[in-house]
């Protein structure tokens, strides 16, 4: 990996994890339709220290879109009474696939905070070695953050549909294949199926291996290699509704890609909007 500092292992995080410089975020998500309360599951069990990173919360609440990113202001707040800020190595997990870990980590880099990494195989597989959890309460101590909002790590409509024509950007949608050739039916309702024109798919669990961690890099570069995908070049990485796609931009960040942002609306806008081009089938 050109870039390890965005991934730490099971073993690291269990050798550190009562250094001082050192915090610990719980920011699992869920679909709808898999009936899981993160939160709830967060207060039954989390890693000791870990605080609870709820995305749908800490998002911008004047959209109708979900999960869109928030203002500075307000993500500043809410991490600073998480103890998040200035200073420390943050550290994510999940209790699921390592999307919503890995959105969490896209949220910190778009603010400024640089210093955050990925539990790699999250909190299945801290569980599946024995690792303790614990119920207890964790009470931080508010600690400054300085947002620094950098806008060459997201997306928006307007520039995703400007690169229709300039094509300048590299669109990969990492939804699995039904949903992006439009043969599944869409999640949300009211969204049409299929992709954006151009775009390349690369479902996002393809690079996990079996145990949930992310594969080795020679995997991830022959994955985007297969779709004709030059991460040297800019991309843009897209799915449902921004939360798979950070997945994406954390594999391309591994193996060195300098030039990644990540459709923040992705599908759920783009599919729900009455005046953008749809194609289905492949690629």
């Amino acid at each position: 990996m050109a870039n390890t500092d965005a991934l730490v292992s099971t073993e690291w995080l269990a050798q550190h994890l009562t250094s001082p410089d050192v915090r610990v975020v719980d920011g699992s998500w869920y679909l709808p339709a898999e009936e899981r309360d993160p939160r709830a599951e967060y207060d039954e069990q989390h890693i000791a220290g870990a605080v609870f990173f709820d995305i749908d919360d800490i998002a911008d609440d004047k959209s109708d879109l979900p999960h869109m990113l928030p203002s500075p202001e307000k993500f500043s707040s809410r991490v600073r009474k998480l103890g998040l800020g200035d200073g420390v190595r943050i550290v994510v997990y999940d209790g699921g696939n390592m999307m919503a870990a890995a959105r969490v980590w896209w949220m910190f880099r778009v603010f400024g905070h640089n210093d955050v990494a990925v539990l790699d195989g999250g909190l299945a597989k801290w569980l599946a070695e024995g690792r303790p959890v614990t119920d207890e309460v964790t009470t931080p101590k508010e600690r400054h953050f300085t947002a620094r909002l950098n806008t060459f790590l997201v997306r928006d409509l307007n520039q995703v549909r400007a690169n229709l024509d300039s094509q300048r950007e590299q669109v990969i949608d990492a939804r699995g294949t039904g949903r992006f050739t439009g043969e599944e039916p869409e999640v949300r309702p009211g969204v049409r199926g299929g992709h954006i024109p151009g775009s390349s798919n690369l479902p996002y669990a393809s690079l996990l291996n079996p145990d949930g961690t992310v594969v080795d890099a020679d995997v991830i570069e022959a994955a985007f290699a297969g779709i004709g995908v030059d991460p040297k070049k800019s991309i843009v990485t897209t799915c449902g509704s921004g939360i798979s796609a950070t997945f994406l931009a954390l594999a391309l960040h591994l193996i060195g890609s300098k030039k990644v942002a990540v459709y923040d609306g992705s599908w759920t806008e783009w599919g729900g909007h009455d005046k953008t081009p749809v194609a289905t089938g492949p690629a």
